[in-house]
């Protein structure tokens, strides 16, 4: 009787436990979802009576990837590319082939885009993607190799010279000149960003538009300034769930609802917050004031694919091993 007394008195607490769900992103979203999450989590309550709590899983955007491939069960992933999601299709059959097909804008709620971030008054007088390249300037980059962050910022250095009129071939030099500018690779922007702003190495930082802004907030606007160049890339951030694994513990309601709220005008304002471009058009037309205007280009449009991108650039052997020998 004393064992079946402590089961009956074990079940309600069964019964209202939270459905937790596992959201694995990339590097620099932490404080953009540290806000999103706990808005989504009394809209849900509120909305269904269910409590939800929600963890997070930050690294290198392709690192993270592999991570959930190899067995981290996340509900929900959420990168800065849409190839770190693709692989949860190729390597693992996770998610369906066409996962872009089933949220709006190719199920990227938001973007961002790569700049520069100097130390204050701009010493070394960086305006523009070719300032990178001066034999004076030291340049603080996330690895091409496991980070998205960096795979953009190089390829908005290639896109810079082909943008110019430049060749394929001067794109390639210009970018191998770059990263001979470049003192240590870390794995990831967040990294990246302590290597610059706190170990206090290089010159300037090139990170996402939102970080950069993060760091002014955080280290002191008098430490140091963004430089906006004319041209860049656009970032977009795809989103999407991981079926099998919501399959497995019965979350995809909770799990499609918490993707949801990222396009609705709440979920969107909390990105404007963040410095994270909304993709909703009524959203992003309210605050186009409140981002500055560069000329943005696609992956896509200069490289074809991600896919080509990546096999051309960053696959083992490819152009970016070519050219980065340290």
């Amino acid at each position: 009787m004393r064992y079946l007394s402590l089961v009956l008195l074990a079940l309600p607490s069964l019964a209202f436990a939270a459905t937790e769900l596992l959201n694995v992103s990339y590097d620099v979203s932490r404080e953009f979802y540290k806000e999103l999450n706990p808005a989504f989590v009394k809209y849900w309550k509120e909305k269904t009576g269910e409590t939800v709590s929600i963890k997070q899983s930050h690294g290198g955007s392709s690192k993270q990837a592999r991570s959930v491939v190899d067995g981290l069960p996340a509900d929900v992933i959420t990168m800065n590319r849409s190839p770190d999601i693709d692989i949860l299709y190729e390597r693992g059959k996770l998610i369906p082939k066409d996962w872009q097909a089933r949220l709006p804008n190719e199920s990227a709620p938001t973007a961002s885009t790569s700049v520069f971030l100097v130390r204050k008054g701009n010493p070394k007088k960086i305006k523009d993607w070719n300032d990178l390249v001066k034999a004076n300037v030291s340049v603080i980059i996330p690895n091409p190799k496991t980070s998205g962050n960096g795979k953009y910022s190089y390829l908005a250095a290639w896109g810079y010279v082909l943008k110019k009129g430049g060749s394929d071939a001067e794109a390639k030099a210009f970018v191998a000149s770059l990263f001979k500018n470049v003192p240590v690779l870390d794995t990831g922007g967040r990294g990246a960003t302590t290597t610059f702003a706190q170990r206090e190495i290089g010159d300037v930082l090139l990170t996402f538009e939102n970080e950069v802004t993060l760091i002014q907030e955080e280290l002191g606007a008098d430490k140091f300034e963004v430089v906006y160049p004319p041209l860049s890339i656009l970032a977009e951030n795809p989103v999407a769930l991981v079926d099998k694994v919501v399959d497995k513990k019965k979350t995809r309601a909770v799990a499609q609802a918490y993707l949801d709220f990222h396009y609705s005008e709440q979920g969107q304002t909390i990105a404007v917050h963040h410095h994270l471009r909304p993709q909703v058009a009524a959203v992003a037309a309210k605050h186009q004031a409140d981002f500055h205007a560069i000329s943005l280009f696609k992956v896509e449009e200069l490289f074809g694919s991600w896919a080509n991108a990546e096999k051309t650039h960053f696959a083992d052997g490819a152009i970016f091993d070519q050219i980065y020998q340290k």
